[in-house]
């Protein structure tokens, strides 16, 4: 609803005044970070010249007292890049609540400003009240602030649009789902970059991003559901909520490098900064030492696809009960092992009975290098003064005192020709390739590591985000939870997006089962394409999601059977350019994919593959593996004419559709 004159002069005269306020407090903030600088390093030269006529006592307390200003100039530095960025477009939402307490006009933005008296122009949207603004419309509300549930009345839900300090368009708005702003945004053309959505966050997605009662959160969100957004939020959120939570205690597993590029834009725009990143193949490449390199979940599929592989071995390999037969055979392994030896030198000397008392009963909670390190270590303690400096070499004394080499390549090839795989084979030739090892090896053969010689616990991080989940199995994810064994877990996927053929969830829930203390959500509203795609998408798969949000745009989803294609793609082409900014071209394999960028190469496209890590999504052509997770408004999906996608692909099929926004063209495909 249209504001009214007067009304629309006092939003503009309250915006004046908050640019200015932020204007003077980044000159007063700007020098006194400034004067304290010069403050520190005057300090510095004074500890260095007097630092040999100081007592320790006086010395320690002048650097804590030096060490607490160098916090309170960071602290503050952080503000200040804080109103940098907000001092052109400082708040997109207000609201008036009424309460007991009073009536509460409240300004929303990216961070909080305050004048000299405390008094609030903007709140930062992550604080209590501000989550009024997301959860209710105009009427009843409530909110849980510090000192409890606050109740009262919204009497005026309000969204701006502001660029470069001016005031484009301001309205009041009594709805939350289907708003103006939302649709102003949808509409918009996508960019390179993921943008943020603090303005047009939804019901359903606050309740995901505001969550703290719940360890960790599983999350099945259908495609165009905002899943990633929701996750980088919450992590502001969190980063927000949380006491001493920092950018680098985070870490979030991404697709490919090329999804970690194109979410790179959306903390920094909440005021926070990135993350830590990886990928599954970088993260078991951490652990893996045999092998220079582990092959990427995005060659996997490509091999997956388009060569004839053993299909019962792999999905084998993928399964859950893969990971029950390996500890089956690794408690065989423990079982059976004993030292065969007595340990006799000048310094010490042990019997086989006393060293298999200790690896059997002593230490038999914990894995065998553990078990070993800590016979070790109590050996060289016992004999040595306390020192454990002959660890080391009694280690290796003690290793080849027992009945079994524990070489995890064999022991890892050796398992699969045992009698506790499900199928048997001979896998001996990952021997002749160290520069490899296979996806669906890889992880395998870090929990078998992990299984022998323990696990390589990481305390450091403390929030992990798991993107994408339908492309990890059970296992995949209990091996991480292991490793990262005191992080919270904030996992989203989509089963209908499954692109493995070898492994496909019944419901994203099953996780609950392996990560304790968890809450299972459902996004079920799209964001991301018009009701002629989503309905085009249903068919493929028989589901019944609606297009909600998006206004019907009447623009249908186009057939076409292959005739002249440079002539027929130059005019989808040209009617994708003239619809929207960006336009993928993707392809059901990497050699279509290559195919296409040789016939089109002239006319400026660009490839994504597997080795790419930044990409200008204006033009593209992409397999449709590498296009998870990104979105454009405009998609061609081509496929040969003799490489149609079969009901075995109808999920890769899914992903290629749900890419587009706006207008969507299929090649060669009813």
């Amino acid at each position: 609803m249209e504001l009214s004159k007067n009304e629309v002069i006092l939003e503009e005269k309250r915006l004046e005044d908050t640019v200015n306020l932020i204007r003077s407090k980044i000159s007063v903030l700007g020098q006194e970070l400034y004067e304290r600088d010069d403050k520190v390093l005057e300090f510095k030269k004074f500890m260095w010249d007097n630092r040999s006529d100081m007592d320790p006592a006086e010395l320690k307390t002048m650097m804590s007292d030096n060490d607490l200003e160098i916090r309170m100039m960071m602290n503050k530095g952080e503000y200040l890049q804080k109103l940098f960025k907000i001092q052109n477009n400082p708040y997109f939402g207000s609201i008036v609540f009424k309460s007991d307490d009073g009536i509460d006009e409240v300004y929303i933005g990216i961070t909080h400003v305050t004048d000299d008296d405390n008094k609030y122009y903007v709140h930062d949207w992550r604080s209590p009240i501000c989550n009024l603004f997301y959860d209710y419309e105009v009427g009843k509300a409530n909110y849980l602030a510090p000192m409890g549930r606050i109740y009262g009345e919204i009497t005026r839900k309000r969204q701006y649009t502001i660029k470069d300090a001016k005031l484009l368009h301001v309205f009041d708005n009594n709805i939350n789902i289907d708003d103006e702003l939302l649709q102003e945004v949808l509409a918009s053309e996508s960019s390179d970059k993921m943008k943020n959505i603090v303005n047009t966050i939804q019901a359903e997605q606050n309740k995901v991003i505001r969550n703290t009662d719940d360890k960790n959160l599983i999350v099945q969100g259908i495609a165009g559901s905002g899943k990633t957004s929701v996750a980088l939020h919450r992590i502001a959120f969190l980063l927000y909520k949380i006491d001493n939570l920092k950018s680098n205690n985070v870490l979030i597993f991404s697709p490919n490098k090329v999804f970690s590029e194109y979410i790179s834009n959306v903390l920094p725009e909440l005021g926070e900064d990135n993350t830590m990143q990886t990928t599954i193949n970088d993260f078991l490449d951490m652990e893996i030492k045999e092998f220079k390199k582990v092959e990427t979940f995005t060659d996997f599929i490509e091999r997956s696809y388009s060569e004839k592989n053993d299909f019962d071995f792999i999905k084998y390999k993928q399964s859950d009960k893969v990971y029950l037969d390996i500890d089956k055979y690794i408690d065989n392994i423990t079982n059976k092992l004993k030292f065969i030896d007595d340990l006799f030198t000048r310094d010490y000397s042990y019997t086989i009975d006393e060293l298999n008392y200790m690896l059997k009963d002593r230490y038999s909670k914990f894995p065998i290098s553990e078990r070993i390190k800590f016979m070790a270590d109590k050996i060289s303690e016992n004999n040595f003064n306390g020192s454990l400096g002959k660890s080391k070499k009694i280690m290796k004394e003690l290793y080849d005192r027992l009945n079994i080499k524990l070489n995890l390549l064999d022991t890892y090839i050796d398992f699969f020709i045992s009698e506790y795989s499900d199928i048997r084979r001979d896998i001996s030739y990952i021997k002749n390739n160290k520069n490899i090892i296979n996806y669906d090896d890889a992880c395998l053969y870090v929990y078998m590591k992990c299984k022998l010689f323990g696990y390589n616990y990481n305390t450091y991080i403390k929030e992990i985000v798991i993107d994408e989940a339908q492309d990890y199995s059970l296992g995949q994810i209990k091996l991480i939870s292991k490793i990262f064994k005191n992080a919270s877990y904030t996992i989203l996927g989509d089963v209908n997006q499954t692109i493995n053929p070898y492994y496909k969830y019944d419901s994203l829930e099953d996780l609950c089962n392996i990560l304790p203390s968890s809450k299972y959500i459902e996004l079920t509203k799209t964001y991301r394409s018009t009701e002629e795609i989503i309905e085009y998408s249903n068919r493929v798969l028989g589901l019944k999601h609606v297009s909600a949000i998006r206004r019907n745009e009447k623009m249908p989803v186009i057939e076409r059977e292959e005739d002249n294609l440079l002539e027929e793609l130059t005019i989808d082409i040209d009617k994708s350019m003239n619809s929207g900014k960006s336009l993928a071209i993707i392809t059901k394999n990497m050699d279509e994919c290559n195919m296409i960028y040789e016939l089109l190469k002239s006319k400026g496209i660009s490839k994504i593959d597997g080795n790419s890590k930044k990409f200008n999504r204006n033009f593209i052509v992409t397999p449709v593996y590498m296009a998870k997770g990104l979105e454009f408004d405009s998609v061609i999906i081509y496929t040969d004419k003799n490489n149609r996608y079969n009901i075995d692909e109808k999920y890769l099929y899914y992903v290629a559709i749900t890419r587009a926004q706006h207008r969507l063209v299929v090649y060669n495909q009813k």
